[in-house]
This record gives structure tokens, sequence and C-alpha cells, in this order.
């Protein structure tokens, strides 16, 4: 008798529960921030000025690569002719470029991780700005990111929030 008292003070609670949690009228929202950061007009101007900034490092690249070919080329026609001194210095003097050129490409990554961070994350952060005050000024209670693939079902009951999100960033257009 004691056990069936239990279940049934378990299934009490378990209504009350729910009843509480249908009565606060719980509001859910999912948005895709990949496709909200896909649309916002900053991220044309970034990817531009990233690729920019990407062609004058290779840019600089090509023209290490070309001071070596020509030294290389410089150095096969004229090796004959070149006493052990200027040998040894010729060779030194390639092999120094070619390490000069690795530092470069291994710093030019660096550079480039460095400013795309710097590009995108003010872009990020806006998005995220809108997404918390649209939760806040529409009573959402959580809001997920389908994007990330985090959430693996949302109900038909969750609110797509992306109108909202791109009406407060002023964004018209859509892909």
């Amino acid at each position: 008798m004691n056990h069936t008292r239990k279940i049934a003070l378990l299934f009490v609670a378990l209504v009350s529960l729910t009843t509480a949690l249908t009565a606060q009228n719980l509001k859910f929202g999912h948005i895709n921030s990949a496709e909200l950061l896909a649309i916002m007009p900053e991220k044309v101007q970034a990817q531009k000025d990233l690729q920019t900034f990407a062609s004058e490092l290779e840019d600089q690249l090509g023209l290490m690569n070309a001071e070596l070919e020509t030294k290389y080329a410089d150095y096969m026609k004229n090796e004959a002719s070149y006493n052990a001194a200027v040998k040894t210095s010729k060779q030194k003097e390639l092999t120094d470029l070619q390490a000069r050129i690795q530092e470069f490409q291994s710093l030019a990554q660096q550079n480039y991780q460095t400013k795309e961070a710097e590009l995108f994350q003010p872009i990020i952060d806006k998005a995220n700005k809108a997404v918390q005050e649209v939760g806040k000024e529409n009573g959402f209670i959580y809001i997920f990111d389908i994007s990330t693939g985090t959430v693996v079902y949302f109900s038909e009951g969750s609110v797509d929030i992306m109108p909202l999100v791109k009406t407060k960033l002023g964004i018209t257009d859509t892909k």
C-alpha cells in the first residue's frame, strides 16, 4: 500500500508540473545562425577585405618565389665558374631565402587567421546581440540554433525568429 501511495503522489506531482509548465505558456524559438550570417550585408564587405588581404600576401609570396627562382637559375648557370667560397656563399643565400619563404608562409597564415577573426567577429557579435534582444523583447524562453547540430528536433510550435532578427538588423533582402 505504501508503494501505491508513492506512485500516486509521483503521478500527481507530474500532472501538477505539466499543468504549471503549460500554464506559463513557455515560448521556444529557433534560428539558423549560419543562414543569418550569410545574408548580413557586412559579410560581403568583410569577405572582400579578407580577399584583398589574402591577395596582398599571395603577391608578396610570389615575389619571394620569383626571387628564389631567379637566384637558383643564376646559380645553376654559373655554378661551374664559382670558386669554393663563392659557391658556398651562393648556396647559403639560396638556403636562407628558402627559409625566409617558409617563415613568411607560416606568418602569413597566422596573419590571415587574425585578419579573418578581426573582420568577422563584429558581425557575429552583432548577430548574437540581435538574437538576444529579439529573445528578450518577444518573451522567448529558449532560442535554439539549428545550424550547430545541437538540436536534432524542434516542434512545429517552435517559432523561427529569422524574420524578427532580420527586421532588427534592417535586412530586407533574403537569399
